[in-house]
Formats: C-alpha cells, structure tokens, sequence
C-alpha cells in the first residue's frame, strides 16, 4: 500500500514538475529572444556598418559556414578538452587538499590563508606568468583552468568540513567509524554540497580564464576564434564566437551543473522543510 501511495504521488506531481520546468525554460528564453530582436531592429533601422556590429542574418550564415567547413566544431571540441582537463586536475587536488585541511588542524593553519590569497588570483592572472613557464599551447592554459578551479574548489571543500557538526563525528566514532569511514562516509558526503557549488564556481572562472588564454596562447579554441577574427574586421565571426561561448556556458551550468548542485544539497538534507 505504501509503495502504491508514492506511486501516485510521483504521477500526480510528474505533470507539475514537468510544466514547471517548461515554465522556468520560457522564461529563461524570453530574455535573450528580446535581446535578439533589439539587435536585429537596432541594427536595420540605423543602418549600422558590418564592420562596427553585424546584422543577426550574417552572424547565422557565419554559423552555418563554420559548421559546415568545420571550424567551428574544432575550436569548440579543443576548448571544451582543455577545460575538463584542467577541471580534473584542479578536482583531484583541491577536493582532497580541502578535505585535509578541515580534518587536520596543521594543514589548515598552514594552507587557508594560500588558498584564500591565491582564489583571489585564479584563473586570468596566471596568464602571462604561466606562458612563461609552458610557453604557448596546451600546458598553459590546462594551468590557468586548474588555477582557477583548484583554489575555489579546496576552499568550499574545507568549509563543508567545517560545517558537519562534531556531533555527528562523534556520533560516528562511537559507532566504531574509523579514519577511512570517517571520510568516504561522513566528511565527504558532507561536504559534497558545498564542493559542488565550489566546482559551479571555479568553472565559470576556469571559462573565463580559458577564453582569455585562447586569446594568446594557442591556435585554436574559441578564444583564438574571436581573437583571428578580429584582425580581418570580421565581426559576424566574433559575434557568433560570443554566441557560442555563452550558450556553451549556459549549457553546462543549466544542464548539468545547477542540477548536481541542486540534486546534491537535496541527497544531504540541506534544504529545509
């Protein structure tokens, strides 16, 4: 009977659930459909130079040229490699640095204010310095993405430590929870909800110091894209490159990293009644 209950309670909230998400996507489009039509109608009513902003017609013949000769899928899949690279670089050091840091008082003493100091500088400002050290190309800016993730990361990881009350550690201990279980089984998933939002925020940074890098530091990627294009006044390419960098970024924190956060805070009761 039970299981019979939830059962229609789960397909009587489905179509609820399903409207609301439609709802949340339409007004999410409406903006940037508005924004659209404004650029459009600036753009043909005062019959503004292609070569200061292009028209919205030229930007998607733009598009379907870069998809159809390629390009474009290029600089997105190198853009998209790097940053994951890096991201898992940055996930596998700073989530267990952080760990460390709110379960040993030492390591915290020593490494909180590095980690504070240093978040403040992740991502674009390790540009310069960082080509000096891997010259131009990947290894540079998989560093600018790792900085940029890493710092912001270790630091949402130690105050998810922070926050689990000694209450529950010590509830843990007494039941026989030794260091290893303490952390897979009490610290970690603990902490996860604050991790998460760390790595929702250190990747907009880690997206942002990328594009800067492309500018610079390589041959492809978007950032490289919007940079080239520059040189020959083809502003329908940067613009399409804009488009792009900012429906790939919507993409990734609509789809897939507002929903682990969210489905994460839920999973550890961090949502109130």
């Amino acid at each position: 009977m039970g299981s019979l209950g939830g059962d229609r309670v789960l397909s009587a909230r489905s179509p609820q659930v399903f409207l609301a998400r439609v709802r949340s996507a339409v007004l999410f489009l409406i903006p940037l459909s508005l924004l659209v039509v404004i650029w459009s109608f600036v753009v043909n009513v005062f019959e503004i130079n292609p070569r200061i902003f292009p028209s919205v017609a030229s930007v998607w013949q733009a598009g379907v040229d870069s998809v159809v000769d390629g390009t474009l899928v290029r600089h997105i899949g190198a853009s998209l490699w790097r940053i994951a690279v890096g991201t898992t670089i940055g996930l596998a050091i700073g989530i267990p640095l952080g760990i460390a840091m709110g379960v040993i008082p030492a390591i915290a003493s020593f490494f909180n204010p590095l980690v504070r100091f240093f978040s403040v500088l992740a991502g674009i400002a390790w540009i310069p310095i960082a080509t000096l050290w891997f010259g131009y190309g990947f290894g540079a800016i998989t560093f600018v993405i790792f900085n940029a993730v890493f710092f912001v990361v270790a630091y949402n990881a130690l105050l998810g430590v922070s926050s689990i009350p000694m209450q529950v550690r010590h509830a843990a201990a007494s039941l026989g929870a030794g260091r290893v279980a303490m952390i897979f089984e009490v610290l970690l998933p603990g902490a996860l909800p604050n991790i998460v939002t760390g790595v929702r925020t250190g990747m907009g940074f880690a997206w942002r110091g990328l594009i800067a890098a492309e500018m610079i530091a390589t041959d492809r990627g978007l950032g490289y894209m919007l940079f080239t294009a520059r040189d020959f006044y083809k502003t329908e390419v940067i613009v399409l490159g804009m488009v792009v960098i900012g429906l790939i970024w919507l993409a990734l924190d609509r789809l897939l990293l507002a929903p682990l956060e969210r489905v994460t805070t839920e999973r550890w009761g961090m949502v109130g009644s």
